[in-house]
């Protein structure tokens, strides 16, 4: 009998992060390897400043039910965002916090990584727009959801014309992150 592998992914942030992209740009690395991909968002009542989500389905079989109901993959940017959505994670989870996330709700058996995100994006590279690739690199580089080289070229496909080179850097920044995080040194 064949296992058939489902994985459900919350992206969390503030409006004007470039959470709904992520989202996109994961499912598109899925779809690269021929894997099933739903994405879906939600944003608070402000389109900009206000919390928002992307959720994301992967899935080796049909997708039947394109709802996240219980997520196993969790990105949170910013605190309101990992306050309200941050809840229903079961046990054997993936957290993946930006650094300056202070609260910490109980999360018995939930793996919680902690990554300078957005201070990556300001300080590293001086372009806080690029965080949300960066946090796809540290997301993908810890929970293995699709291969290094279908999200880069996901990435690619999707940034504007001219920012490529920028974007790889990000993308390149976020796995590194993930490799120090993983090796206990951040």
């Amino acid at each position: 009998m064949v296992m058939q592998s489902r994985r459900e992914v919350r992206l969390s942030g503030s409006g004007g992060q470039g959470i709904l992209l992520a989202g996109i740009i994961l499912a598109e690395a899925a779809l690269l390897e021929g894997k099933n991909a739903v994405q879906s968002q939600s944003y608070g009542p402000e389109a900009r400043g206000g919390a928002s989500k992307c959720e994301v389905i992967i899935s080796d079989t049909s997708v039947d039910y394109p709802k996240v109901t219980r997520p196993e993959v969790l990105l949170a940017l910013t605190e309101e965002a990992y306050s309200k959505y941050g809840k229903g994670l079961g046990e054997g989870s993936l957290v993946v916090l930006d650094a300056s996330i202070e609260g910490e709700q109980d999360l018995p058996g939930v793996r919680v990584i902690r990554a300078p995100i957005l201070e990556s994006a300001l300080e590293v590279l001086k372009r806080p727009i690029v965080a949300n690739i960066i946090a796809l690199g540290v997301l993908v580089g810890i929970s293995q959801l699709v291969d290094r080289s279908s999200i880069e070229q996901a990435v690619l496909n999707r940034v504007p014309k001219g920012t490529e080179e920028l974007n790889r850097r990000a993308l390149d920044l976020g796995f590194q992150l993930a490799a120090e995080v993983a090796s206990g040194n951040k």
